[in-house]
């Protein structure tokens, strides 16, 4: 059986919430949850200052869009792409394209762990932020944030900075 992946799909602005539900119905309706197994519109917490007041607000991370996972038939491509509200796939002509790993993680829709064959006192290249293409020594590892403390050598001594996983490079 072919595996479930995520997908883009184009809605009417405003009506993300509406879509989410209404395919969250269709599929249960005709029994399509080992099909459709997911449906998400991703947000995040803003900071509003309104009247001087501090004010937390969730936003819509992409509006106009809702994330389908789901594995790609006829009639599940059918059931999104009827929905009220949804006005079609991302994918150019009429071919839905799935994310990449590396897009679902960036775009933080799932967390798919990441691997890294590194130990104290590797030496590792830092592939991302101000100080792309350092070279430094892993000094520290933190599984459970997904970090490592890497002494960089900057100015003549050695600096200790704190990077995630997808930050560096083994060298």
């Amino acid at each position: 059986m072919e595996e479930a992946k995520w997908y883009v799909v184009h809605t009417y602005s405003g009506y993300e919430n509406k879509v989410k539900a209404n395919i969250e119905k269709m599929v249960e309706n005709r029994g399509l949850q080992d099909w459709i197994l997911e449906v998400k519109v991703p947000m995040e917490e803003q900071i509003e200052f309104k009247n001087g007041r501090r004010k937390s607000v969730m936003r819509k991370i992409f509006p106009g869009y809702v994330l389908v996972k789901m594995i790609m038939t006829d009639e599940s491509w059918y059931v999104v792409r009827n929905t009220r509200g949804v006005t079609g796939f991302v994918g150019p002509g009429s071919k839905p394209i799935p994310l990449t790993p590396e897009e679902v993680r960036m775009m933080g829709v799932e967390e798919i762990p990441i691997q890294l064959d590194i130990e104290v006192g590797d030496n590792v290249r830092v592939t991302s932020g101000p100080l792309e293409n350092f070279i430094g020594v892993i000094e520290e590892i933190y599984p459970d944030k997904k970090k490592v403390r890497v002494l960089v050598s900057m100015f003549g001594r050695e600096t200790p900075i704190e990077l995630q996983y997808n930050q560096i490079q083994k060298i």
